[in-house]
């Protein structure tokens, strides 16, 4: 049995807030791909879209002269770093299990290495499906942020989710 489910925190005002400035599409898009990929790596389904759907958390937006600049972002980014504390503040509050938020909040801390100067590292698999979920649905210039979804949409995939969290279903790619 989970203590939160994707709903519980996708509704949260803290991740509405989130993720409208770091892109809901991109976040719920990622979530599915998480599910896909915690099957393939034998990882838990919960924890991994959990961690996919607040991976962006941190963003800031980063603008010069009224526009996004992609180059200003890359050079100043620290997201990962202000979304792992952000998340595991966050679940701890709505009452995820203390162990699962800190894994949660770790793997989004290393979902990317963009923070890390010339650094690579070596992930854990709970960590290696966030990062392969986020890279599935990148887009050139940082646009996968700024997808768009309507809300009732996002809210009928994440209860979708939820659904096949609870239930153990096989993704397509295991019936495939």
């Amino acid at each position: 049995m989970r203590n939160v489910s994707l709903e519980g925190i996708f509704v949260h005002p803290i991740t509405q807030k989130s993720l409208k400035r770091s892109g809901t599409a991109h976040a719920i898009a990622a979530a599915e791909y998480a599910y896909m990929f915690a099957k393939r790596y034998d990882v838990n389904p919960d924890h991994a879209t959990k961690a996919a759907l607040l991976h962006d958390i941190g963003h800031y937006t980063w603008y010069r002269d009224g526009a996004w600049d992609y180059e200003l972002y890359k050079e100043s980014d620290i997201h990962a770093i202000k979304g792992a504390s952000r998340a595991h503040k966050l679940l701890v509050r709505i009452g995820e299990d203390r162990h699962v938020a800190k894994e949660i909040a770790v793997a989004i801390l290393l979902h990317t290495d963009s923070y890390l100067p010339n650094g690579e590292l070596e992930l854990k698999p709970l960590q290696k499906v966030v990062a392969l979920a986020d890279e599935a649905d990148e887009e050139i210039n940082g646009n996968h942020h700024y997808k768009t979804i309507e809300d009732h949409v996002a809210l009928e995939r994440i209860r979708a989710l939820d659904t096949r969290i609870d239930s153990g279903e096989k993704s397509a790619h295991e019936i495939v």
